[in-house]
């Protein structure tokens, strides 16, 4: 049953392509402010899950509501407004090329809030000093490295102020101390603004560092296999696979 805290919830979820189910039986709940990771061997269906819980993409059974509201079943201007609350990080960061940083993080805010212009390029450049990029927001995407398109991203998905941002692989393609920062910024962004955020992930380290709970995805039983803090899995009596996954690396 869901609790009043639960700020994202899924119920007997079932997720795949077109009509072809990938994954079923993933039940959880996670309250506000929490960050949850979706893990698992590559091709489980991580993604997929994402796209699922963010009203991305329909289920193709069971029932998840993100800000208590069922984004498959909402009318069309309940669904929009609460799309409005969440932000998004995908893959690649999804930045215009031909926009500078700046221009990016403006883009959604000039759609939907009606303010001055020059109010709109203050809280932009808010927006990028806090992910740490006040002197490179003139720059185009193809003008910084991968580490500071990802702060970007990030800046992008919080410039409507949500209170849930999916991320997808926020980590990907980084070198260690890179992937560290941005560990980091995610943390200060849960601190700062009790963000709640849920990101699919497959580095070990980051998980242990960020994560407050997992959802272990198991493709051979098609099925969610665990769902619980992330140091719980290191343990050898936790879900023999999960524990498998956590137990490639351990951070203090």
């Amino acid at each position: 049953m869901t609790t009043p805290a639960a700020i994202l919830t899924s119920e007997g979820l079932a997720i795949g392509h077109g009509e072809q189910v990938i994954m079923s039986g993933i039940d959880f709940q996670l309250a506000a402010g929490k960050i949850l990771a979706i893990v698992g061997p590559s091709g489980c269906g991580k993604s997929t899950l994402m796209r699922s819980l963010s009203g991305l993409d329909e289920p193709l059974g069971g029932k998840t509501t993100v800000l208590g509201v069922d984004l498959a079943t909402a009318a069309a201007a309940e669904r929009a407004a609460t799309l409005r609350r969440l932000g998004f990080l995908f893959q690649g960061s999804a930045l215009f090329s031909s926009l500078t940083l700046l221009e990016n993080v403006e883009l959604p805010m000039r759609e939907f809030l009606g303010a001055p212009r020059r109010d709109l390029r203050a809280l932009a450049e808010y927006k990028l000093a806090l992910v740490g990029l006040a002197d490179a927001m003139d720059k185009l995407p193809s003008e910084i490295s991968g580490g500071m398109a990802k702060r970007a991203g990030i800046a992008r998905a919080m410039a409507l102020d949500p209170e849930v941002i999916f991320l997808d692989e926020p980590s990907a393609g980084l070198d260690p101390m890179t992937s560290g920062r941005l560990d980091e910024l995610i943390l200060k962004l849960r601190e700062a603004f009790g963000t709640t955020l849920v990101l699919v992930s497959h580095e070990v380290p980051s998980i242990l560092r960020i994560a407050d709970f997992c959802v272990y995805l198991d493709p051979d039983a098609g099925r969610m296999g665990a769902y619980g803090p992330p140091r719980d899995f290191l343990s050898p009596d936790a879900y023999p696979k999960a524990h498998a996954f956590f137990s490639q690396a351990r951070i203090p």
